[in-house]
């Protein structure tokens, strides 16, 4: 499986020198840092100032732990010194009651604006990608990003957002630290910085190498998922079990799988292997440090009063490295996947349509295409060649054709849910491609082959048709389920129309093809647009409820003083031999139209198909 266009971008950040990629750490923390300001200024700067507070307490008791250290120790410990210390005692130990209180108040701080930034993250992402244009989710690669970015993304701005916090805590006593050791004496200060020095550059590489891991499994991983949802999920069950493929489905999981661990195994000794090498290398600047003081104690440059304060600020300053390196690690990591959640907002709004006030009409005269071609993503060839045609306000128009003529394409394009990528297609004198969205989305309603199995009520299921429609007598209810032939599935559940339809819930209740085939008609009518497109209705029905259902279709598209503009996609030619005009598609074009009568006279590809469904029939 091919790397995703998305990933390869970021093989190129994988790729890149050390220095390189360390610079990309300060623009996630800043991606971290403006949600949660966004998000609440006050906690924010609260925290902030709660970690700074509690920095300078570390600092002023190690400070006050050297003057301790130098009244008890500088000519020796006496009863009358121990008491003269006293003072330097309680001072110490207030400073460590008060650095315990400040740690808690952080955690109280983080605790209350961690889940506000995470719900933020979480909503922009959400918003953005709900907004983007439909044809988006025809192309793979954006589909995995979406997917990606808001898993992995907004986990990592939550744990970002925890790892910042531990490093602000941990650098301020790791400064502390080092400006203590450093008032002691002015050598200590550099030689803690080689243990630095050394974990920082393991931690960074330990990070790489755990993302050039991800980039290069992420197509193993999308076949693994792909191959777990087809051998679990239900909807796969019928035919997994009657074409036994539970143990070839099963047998690929495990080679996948298999591949995947040797990967994981390859990646856990390199990094043991690089931390190893760390490890001894700050080991060694910490052997070197203590070195350094044992060489000032010799030298006499340092008093044996200082030298304990000069340890326990050395120990400090170790805990507190331990510390940063732990949570840059953390942050470094993040920040490949926080680069992810940037380029997933980044993306979706490119695929979102731009803001216009150009509204299309709610009620179009005509619905006129002018040399419309249109590719799928990712597609060479054309789905739709220079089709050019014009459906005026109350026809009914079938579309008819082979598999993949470009019938349901079609359909779309008409409604503005796809843009042409050549051609116009216009509602009166407004060009959809220039038009707000969802001035024009607000006009149709589209009954799908495979309706959505929303999970909520069987009445729901009908409304969600048109949220808020005025209906308090509930007579388009009625009217919808009625000429749908949605009443028959309603009258057969256990609760009616309060029956949940999804099997997620307890008491739930799942329905057949057919039966959801007529929530979807249901849902359609109720909706009461003015271009209504109805894609193979009734594939999954018996021939009775297809009739039923193609009587309420035609009733739908004749109400309303015959407004309606009712466009019909099917196989089924004997149910649209009533239709105002039939578009018989071809290999994506447009090669015939006319009336029932006039193609079977014209004889040609219309005249063919009708034969050859119509001589099944014939004694």
């Amino acid at each position: 499986m091919k790397m995703p266009e998305w990933a390869r971008v970021d093989e190129r950040v994988a790729a890149a020198g050390f220095g390189q990629a360390v610079r990309t750490l300060p623009t996630a923390i800043s991606v971290v840092l403006r949600l949660a300001w966004r998000t609440s200024p006050r906690l924010t700067l609260l925290a902030a100032v709660v970690h700074v507070v509690s920095g300078c307490v570390t600092a002023f008791g190690l400070l006050a732990t050297a003057n301790v250290f130098t009244a008890l120790l500088a000519q020796g410990p006496t009863p009358e010194r121990v008491v003269q210390s006293l003072l330097a005692i309680a001072v110490v130990t207030g400073s460590y009651a008060a650095r315990a209180l400040l740690d808690a108040a952080v955690a109280a701080v983080e605790g209350a604006l961690r889940p506000r930034v995470t719900a933020e993250a979480d909503d922009a992402v959400t918003a953005a990608v709900v907004r983007v244009r439909l044809i988006a989710f025809e192309d793979a690669d954006f589909r995995e990003l979406a997917r990606q970015g808001a898993r992995y993304g907004v986990r990592a701005i939550e744990t970002s957002l925890r790892r910042l916090a531990d490093l602000t805590s941990s650098v301020i006593s790791l400064v502390a630290a080092m400006i203590t050791a450093g008032l002691l004496n002015p050598w200590l200060a550099p030689v803690l910085l080689l243990a630095a020095a050394a974990d920082g550059w393991a931690a960074a590489r330990v990070a790489k190498l755990n993302y050039r891991h991800f980039l290069d499994t992420v197509g193993r991983n999308i076949r693994k998922s792909v191959v777990e949802e087809v051998a679990t999920w239900r909807s796969m069950a019928l035919e997994r079990h009657a074409l036994t493929l539970q143990e070839p489905l099963l047998g690929e999981y495990r080679r996948i799988s298999r591949s995947l661990t040797r990967e994981e195994i390859r990646l856990a000794h390199r990094s043991n292997l690089v931390r190893t090498s760390g490890r001894a290398a700050a080991g060694f600047g910490t052997a070197v440090a203590y070195l350094v003081l044992g060489w000032l104690l010799y030298t006499g440059s340092m008093e044996l009063a200082l030298a304990g304060t000069a340890v326990l600020a050395m120990r400090t300053a170790s805990t507190a490295l331990s510390n940063t390196m732990r949570a840059v690690n953390s942050l470094y990591e993040d920040s490949f996947y926080i680069g992810f959640y940037n380029q997933l907002l980044a993306e979706s709004r490119k695929r979102q349509p731009p803001p216009t006030s150009v509204a299309a009409p709610a009620d179009p005269g005509e619905i006129r295409l002018e040399g419309v071609t249109f590719r799928y993503p990712g597609r060479d060839n054309p789905a739709l060649r220079d089709i050019s045609l014009t459906i005026r306000r109350g026809e009914v128009v079938a579309l008819v054709g082979e598999n993949g003529s470009g019938k349901t394409t079609l359909g779309k394009l008409l409604t503005g849910l796809y843009p042409p990528d050549e051609g116009t297609v216009h509602w009166d004198d407004v060009d959809l491609a220039l038009a707000d969205p969802a001035s024009v989305h607000a006009n149709i309603a589209v009954i799908a082959q495979e309706p959505a199995e929303w999970p909520m009520t069987a009445a729901n299921n009908i409304t969600v048709g048109r949220l808020g429609r005025p209906d308090p007598e509930r007579q388009a209810w009625r009217e919808a389920v009625d000429y749908s032939g949605a009443d028959e599935v309603i009258s057969s559940l256990p609760s009616g129309e309060n029956t949940v339809l999804s099997k997620k819930f307890d008491e739930g209740h799942d329905l057949s093809g057919g039966q959801w085939q007529r929530m979807g008609i249901a849902r359609g009518i109720y909706r009461n647009a003015s271009v209504l497109v109805a894609d193979e209705p009734t594939a999954a029905l018996d021939a009775r409820a297809e009739a039923r259902v193609f009587a309420g279709l035609q009733h739908a598209s004749r109400s309303g003083r015959g407004r309606r503009t009712t466009v019909l996609v099917t196989h089924r030619l004997a149910n649209i031999r009533s239709a105002d005009r039939i578009l018989v598609l071809e290999k994506g074009r447009l090669v015939e139209q006319g009336t029932h009568d006039d193609l079977i006279r014209a004889g040609g590809v219309y005249h063919e198909l009708y034969e050859i469904q119509a001589r099944a029939y014939r004694p």
